[in-house]
C-alpha cells in the first residue's frame, strides 16, 4: 500500500523534524510512504475573511494538483469524524481487506482547508475538536501511521 501525506507548509522546529524522521522510518518498513510539501501562502495580519479564502483557494488548488488519480483521500478537519486508535485500526484493516492500495491524508495549512479539498474526501478525519497547528498535526498523524 502505498499511503501520502500531503500538507501545506514546512517544519522547522528541529525536534519536530527529528520526531517525523523517526516515525518516517517505522512507517516505511511496512509501506511505501511519502510526505509532500506545499508551500503556504503568507496570510497578512488582520485579513479579511475574504482574503482568508483566497488563501485557502490558493493552497487547496496546490493540494489537487498532487492528490493521486484513484486515491482513497482523507482530509484532517475539525468537522471530521473522530476515532479512537482502535478504531481507526480496524478501519485500515477494513481498507486492507477491500484492497485500498492507495491512500492519501491532507493537512491544511494555518488556515484550514478549502471547501474543494474537504469535499475530495471519502473520509473526513478529526483528532479532535480542538483546533492544533498543522505542524503538530503532521506529527500526531505520522505517529498513529506508525502504530498500522
Amino acid at each position: 500500500m502505498k499511503i501520502q501525506m500531503i500538507c501545506v507548509g514546512k517544519i522547522k522546529e528541529t525536534y519536530l523534524r527529528e520526531l517525523i524522521d523517526h516515525y518516517t522510518k517505522i512507517i516505511r518498513k511496512k509501506y511505501n510512504f511519502e510526505i509532500i510539501e506545499l508551500p503556504d501562502e503568507k496570510t497578512p495580519d488582520n485579513a479579511s475573511d475574504k482574503e482568508e479564502s483566497k488563501i485557502k483557494e490558493i493552497e487547496g488548488q496546490r493540494i489537487l494538483d498532487k492528490i493521486p488519480e484513484g486515491s482513497f483521500v482523507i482530509p484532517l478537519c475539525i468537522e471530521g469524524t473522530p476515532y479512537s486508535t482502535e478504531q481507526f485500526q480496524k478501519k485500515w484493516d477494513q481498507w486492507n481487506k477491500e484492497s485500498i492500495n492507495n491512500i492519501t491524508f491532507i493537512i491544511g495549512g494555518s488556515l484550514g482547508l478549502s471547501p474543494k479539498v474537504v469535499s475530495k474526501g471519502k473520509l473526513k478525519l478529526s483528532f479532535s475538536r480542538m483546533t492544533f497547528p498543522h505542524q503538530l498535526m503532521r506529527l500526531i498523524l505520522i505517529e498513529q501511521l506508525s502504530y498500522l
